[in-house]
C-alpha cells in the first residue's frame, strides 16, 4: 500500500487542473496582476512549468519581483490549490519541446517561435481544499443551515514543498 502524503495531493491538484491565474507583482511592485496560464507540473524536477512570450509584460514583471502565486481552482469538483514560489524565465528550446502541444498554436505559429519562453516556478508552499464535489457540499450546507451545525466540506491543508 502507498502512503498518499499532503505533497502527492497538491501535485495531484496541479496535473488535474492544469489552469491557474498567475499572479505576478508590477514593475512598481504595488499591484499584483493575474493572468490565466496552463500549468504542467513535474513533480520529479520540482517545478511547474509554462510557456510564455518574451514580448508580455509578466517576464518584465517576475525579473524585478521573482515571487509568484498560482491559484488553481476546480469548482465543479470543489477542488482548489494555491502556490507560492519562485518564478524564473529561461530560454530553453527543448522545454519548449517537451511541454508544447497543439493547443500552443493558438499564440504562436509553432514550437519554433523565437519569441516563447520557458516559465519555471520552483514552488515553497501550498495550501489546498479538497471536497465531496458540488452536489455532496450543496446537501452537506443546506443540511447545516437547517440543523445550526457546521459542515464538513473536505480537506484543507497548508502544505511546505
Amino acid at each position: 500500500m502507498t502512503h498518499h502524503t499532503d505533497q502527492d495531493r497538491v501535485w495531484d491538484l496541479i496535473d488535474d487542473i492544469k489552469f491557474t491565474m498567475l499572479v505576478t507583482h508590477d514593475g512598481d511592485g504595488d499591484e499584483l496582476r493575474a493572468r490565466p496560464m496552463h500549468a504542467h507540473g513535474k513533480r520529479e524536477e520540482d517545478a511547474i512549468y509554462f510557456l510564455t512570450d518574451r514580448r508580455h509584460h509578466k517576464d518584465d514583471e517576475i525579473n524585478v519581483n521573482d515571487n509568484v502565486c498560482l491559484a488553481f481552482a476546480d469548482n465543479s469538483g470543489m477542488r482548489y490549490v494555491s502556490v507560492t514560489g519562485t518564478a524564473t524565465v529561461l530560454d530553453d528550446r527543448a522545454k519548449v519541446e517537451q511541454i508544447w502541444d497543439p493547443s500552443n498554436k493558438a499564440f504562436w505559429d509553432s514550437k519554433d517561435d523565437p519569441n516563447i519562453r520557458v516559465l519555471r516556478v520552483r514552488p515553497s508552499a501550498a495550501e489546498f481544499w479538497a471536497g465531496a464535489g458540488k452536489i455532496v457540499t450543496t446537501v452537506k450546507m443546506a443540511a447545516a443551515a437547517l440543523t445550526g451545525t457546521k459542515p464538513d466540506l473536505g480537506t484543507n491543508r497548508k502544505v511546505a514543498l
